[in-house]
């Protein structure tokens, strides 16, 4: 199964972060790499055309949960398993502090 996530860095869309059967991974949009003020949407994944791959949630992304109360606030609201972490970036990080945001993808090839 493979849960996506478009990944906004001030407004525009800079990737898809993802996990699936192999783990997790962050691929910068070809779109918006080409753009004359790309930036990086943090200093731990650098412009790059290749995807970022690791067995476990990127760290920069698994920051972007929330934590606490509010993390306690979300688990209940959205009755969402606390360690699923991809579940809790998707739903928690529409709106998120900063200029980094992540909005989930319809999976269709999957329904």
């Amino acid at each position: 199964m493979k849960r996506s996530g478009k990944v906004l860095f001030k407004n525009k869309p800079a990737g898809i972060v993802w996990q699936d059967e192999n783990g997790y991974g962050f691929e910068y949009d070809k779109n918006y790499l080409q753009l004359k003020d790309a930036a990086a949407i943090s200093l731990t994944l650098p412009l790059r055309k290749e995807p970022y791959l690791k067995d476990t949630m990127l760290p920069f992304f698994d920051g972007l949960i929330p934590e606490g109360w509010l993390l306690d606030i979300t688990v209940k609201n959205w009755k969402v398993n606390p360690n699923d972490r991809m579940q809790l970036l998707l739903i928690a990080c529409k709106d998120c502090v900063g200029a980094v945001s992540v909005e989930p993808i319809e999976n269709k090839e999957e329904e």
